[in-house]
């Protein structure tokens, strides 16, 4: 049985997201790129709460990924795969080595800055549980909003404008859906975000950019991205079409991840990942005091699966 790594995407950011690696050597060099990409001490930017801001989210995020990765990356087997949510996706192709840290921190700083650029005033997301897809997608249709992440068969996440989001909130409720509004003001995902696609491209083109020598599943459609014309097609078309993240997963139970650890920060993928796969191990690296802890679980878990 094999491993899969998951890179998270924004909403878990916290003063303590690296108090593991801060000290660490081998994440050294990852922490001082993002200081340079940030224009401030990484952890300083971590501690304050500015940090969930668009332009600082997206390069803490990744640098905090990379940082762990650096950190684990000697202790654990190979992956089978990577996969990464959002932002994450960006992240996880320096996990599989289609860009190096300092180049993918670089890169999230400026998709950040294209995303807020191309953004609608008064935008933002909502998540919506307890509706198939088949009911919510005439409810976007009609109100404006638009299915931005697909998590599961009953568990989206909804861009749009506020007026939208609105209105779709209240006719979903009415379908007797959850609503929980998100801490995020870019539509990301969504055809309101087309305005970023084709010079985020240009920049990804520019940029020292490679085929991935691990397996990575691309967010837009699942399946593995093999050359570096589709990492720069995957990491672009993202940022204005559904994340078919409950697709991702399913490949990767398929090509036969039966452990998923997440990096960064928060458990939330390892969340989602854990009911949908009760057969799975699945953990996050937050979820231990070290990271020490966190690789010899990941090697006892391939061995209970044996």
């Amino acid at each position: 049985m094999s491993l899969a790594l998951l890179c998270p995407g924004q909403g878990a950011q916290h003063a303590a997201m690296f108090d593991r690696v801060r000290d660490l050597p081998a994440a050294r060099d990852v922490l001082q790129a993002a200081g340079a990409v940030l224009g401030r001490d990484v952890l300083a930017v971590a501690a304050d709460d500015a940090r969930f801001d668009n332009a600082l989210a997206q390069p803490l995020l990744c640098a905090a990924t990379l940082a762990h990765w650096q950190g684990l990356r000697d202790a654990l087997p190979e992956p089978v795969l990577v996969a990464g949510y959002s932002i994450g996706e960006l992240a996880a192709h320096a996990v599989a080595d289609s860009l190096d840290a300092s180049t993918c921190l670089a890169l999230a700083a400026q998709r950040a800055r294209l995303m807020d650029a191309a953004s609608p005033a008064d935008a933002g997301m909502l998540a919506v549980l307890g509706l198939e897809r088949r009911t919510l997608q005439p409810l976007c249709d009609a109100h404006g909003a638009h299915v931005a992440i697909a998590n599961g068969h009953d568990h989206f996440i909804v861009g749009g404008t506020q007026p939208s989001l609105q209105a779709l909130a209240a006719g979903a409720q009415a379908h007797g859906a959850e609503i929980r509004p998100l801490p995020v003001h870019v539509p990301a995902h969504t055809p309101l975000l087309a305005g970023a696609v084709a010079p985020f491209a240009a920049v990804l083109e520019a940029a020292q950019v490679r085929a991935p020598r691990l397996t990575l599943l691309a967010g837009v459609d699942a399946r593995p991205v093999r050359d570096r014309a589709a990492v720069v097609h995957t990491l672009s078309a993202q940022l204005a079409q559904t994340i078919e993240w409950a697709q991702v997963m399913r490949q990767a139970f398929e090509r036969g991840a039966r452990v998923f650890l997440q990096l960064g920060p928060g458990n939330a993928l390892a969340r989602m990942v854990a009911p949908a796969y009760p057969c799975c191990e699945v953990r996050a690296v937050e979820e231990f005091k070290s990271l020490e802890g966190a690789a010899a679980w990941v090697r006892n878990a391939l061995e209970r699966l044996q």
